[in-house]
């Protein structure tokens, strides 16, 4: 039996005391934001998510300066268009069949479905109907990219995205970027504001996604360092390690420093650095003022959209990509500006590898700046946990797990741990289900097909289904708050990326079977539809959570039982009525009557008898006191 320790609390203040401090330290001890410890999240991936005005598609031209710069003449000579949504993810359409016969991940890159904002607004009764209170959407901003974080513009949305792109880029066009005065709202920009506003209405909070440690190379900041070097008025933006001599005109000897050594995202400079940003450790310093400053004045635009002093018309927080890269300095000052507009945002850092793909990062030193992370370290014993070892039974024991557990919530304060993301799939990883299907894989490991062909990166069968409910039950009812990666809810499959990032899977779609193979390979045809069965399982999950929201958000996490022997997980949140206890069964065999009764939820085999509730293989139950 075991308890939270109260040492969170002790070890924050510990870490406050040790930072320097660039804002009140009243301010960096803030709790995280009410609303958030008890938020059920959903991700949203805009490319991917739904294409509901076809009009704004992307076209060759918004591909330039995107990976893998085929370039917008070729694209136009091979018939580049938009793929059909419903088309089957492993063929090549026409174009690319032209341009690179058979070789799937070669264009892959190349493709856009056209998701939009409409597309999103049009789908809010869907996540409605899920549960969902809180909506993280992916970059929004103005980039080539399909996943937008090559930014070309931090102000306004992509005018793909919006209603009218030429509009926008006229727009765009007449603005100083050094002067927000000068910045305007676009198409795209409104109907972004009608999305807030619908699913404010809604009772749905909106974070939206930005990396402030690079740009692409389509900024015009970076365009500009490029063209005319250290005459640029943003000569000071970037860490440029070698400028251009004028003395040789037939060779560039321009160079500068990309995230994790890609040229494609250049960093911003970092005056003042304690230790090296790709390290996997916290270091200080800050970043260049104009970029700070840049970056300040877009996330005051989006906090409070008609600058009234009333943020309720803005977004709800921000998530920060590669958080660990960006100084802890800016950091802080970061958080002064965005709590000076509105004290209830949320700040999400995304701290996750110290030593990629072996050690996570302990997020502890950033729990001062950020309200919450993304809490990917609980995911993968988890995740050993409802998969089966070769010889039977879990990958790790019960009372392994709850030591692990133990371990990682250890130190995260109480607030922070309970706004913090609880993670599992994303856009930076398999597909839940997938990862499931793969039980030998070690996570984030050559989960892709190019690195591993055994890899199964196609239909999963019902074992990984309920794996995954397994998986859910103890995602939902454990400390963190819940997230969805879109698509996952419905049964969607994929190895990492790209092929976790298909277009997701709607009802009043008829999709393509899934006849292929990304590396050529001969499959059995798969159907293509989304689970409305594992839907409502996932709707019925957030309307535990949010039914029983301060006990699961809140209440320490008594365990009950930990059996090795017979690969049995007892444990309770909260006293008295509406106290929530889940069982859960790893193992291949039926398990004794177990005292208690309520059950509300159930995965495979449970029931209530007059012995107690009876458990059968690889079944989980959740049941509340008083029910």
């Amino acid at each position: 039996m075991a308890r939270l320790p109260p040492a969170p609390t002790v070890r924050l203040a510990v870490l406050l005391a040790l930072l320097p401090l660039a804002a009140p330290r009243s301010l960096l001890a803030q709790p995280a934001p009410a609303w958030a410890q008890t938020a059920v999240w959903y991700q949203v991936f805009p490319e991917r998510f739904a294409n509901g005005d076809p009009s704004n598609d992307p076209t060759p031209e918004s591909l330039t300066g995107a990976w893998p710069h085929v370039g917008a003449a070729r694209l136009r000579e091979v018939g580049w268009a938009p793929t059909p949504w419903t088309h089957d993810w492993t063929a090549q359409e026409p174009w690319a069949q032209r341009l690179a016969p058979g070789r799937f991940y070669d264009t892959v890159f190349l493709r856009r479905y056209g998701g939009d904002l409409q597309g999103l607004l049009d789908r809010l009764p869907y996540l409605d109907s899920l549960g969902v209170t809180a909506l993280y959407l992916n970059p929004l901003g103005d980039s080539p990219s399909l996943h937008k974080y090559d930014a070309a513009d931090y102000r306004h949305v992509d005018p793909h995205f919006g209603p009218d792109p030429a509009g926008d880029r006229a727009m765009i066009a007449r603005e100083d970027l050094l002067r927000p005065e000068t910045w305007t709202f676009t198409s795209g920009d409104r109907l972004f504001l009608r999305v807030i506003e619908a699913a404010h209405a809604r009772g749905m909070r909106v974070v939206l996604d930005y990396s402030w440690n690079h740009t692409g190379l389509m900024h015009p900041a970076f365009q500009s360092v490029h063209a005319e070097g250290e005459a640029s008025p943003f000569a000071t933006w970037y860490r440029v390690t070698r400028w251009d001599d004028p003395l040789t005109p037939d060779t560039s000897e321009f160079a500068y420093s990309g995230w994790a050594g890609v040229p494609e995202l250049p960093e911003f400079a970092k005056p003042g650095l304690t230790g090296d940003p790709h390290a996997g450790v916290p270091y200080d310093g800050d970043l260049a003022d104009g970029p700070a400053d840049h970056i300040l004045a877009v996330s005051r635009r989006w906090l409070d959209p008609d600058g009234d002093g009333d943020p309720r018309d803005g977004v709800d927080g921000y998530r920060l990509d590669v958080a660990e890269m960006v100084p802890l300095g800016f950091w802080r000052r970061y958080r002064a500006a965005v709590k000076a507009v509105n004290p209830e945002a949320l700040l999400v850092g995304e701290i996750w590898w110290q030593r990629w793909p072996t050690v996570m990062m302990d997020p502890a030193p950033y729990l001062g700046v950020f309200d919450a992370v993304m809490h990917y370290r609980p995911f993968e014993p988890l995740r050993r946990f409802v998969l089966p070892a070769p010889g039977g039974g879990p990958q790790i024991a019960p009372s392994a797990l709850t030591a692990h557990l133990d371990s990682v919530w250890t130190s995260l304060p109480p607030d922070r741990l309970a706004a913090s993301w609880a993670m599992a799939g994303s856009h930076d990883s398999p597909r839940l289900l997938t990862t499931l299907a793969n039980p030998q894989a070690r996570y984030k490991s050559g989960e892709g097909l190019r690195e591993s062909p055994a890899y199964l990166g196609g239909r999963p069968g019902p074992a990984a289904e309920r794996a995954l409910r397994l998986y859910r039950v103890m995602q939902f009812t454990l400390p963190g708050a819940p997230i969805v990666y879109y698509g996952d809810e419905a049964g969607m499959w994929g190895a990492d990326d790209p092929d976790n990032r298909r277009p997701m899977v709607w009802r009043d779609l008829r999709h393509a079977d899934e006849a292929g193979d990304p590396l050529g390979r001969a499959v059995v045809p798969s159907p293509v539809a989304p689970d409305t069965s594992l839907i409502a399982f996932h709707a019925a999950l957030a309307r535990l959570r949010r039914a029983h929201a301060d006990v699961l958000a809140h209440a320490p996490v008594e365990w009950l039982d930990a059996d090795d022997a017979d690969g049995l997980l007892v444990y309770r949140r909260g006293t008295g009525d509406g106290a929530v206890t889940v069982t859960v069964n790893v193992s291949d065999e039926p398990r004794r009557p177990i005292a208690g009764g309520g059950l509300v939820l159930r995965v495979g085999e449970a029931f209530e008898t007059a012995a107690g509730l009876r458990l059968g293989p690889r079944s989980a139950a959740v049941l509340v006191a008083g029910r």
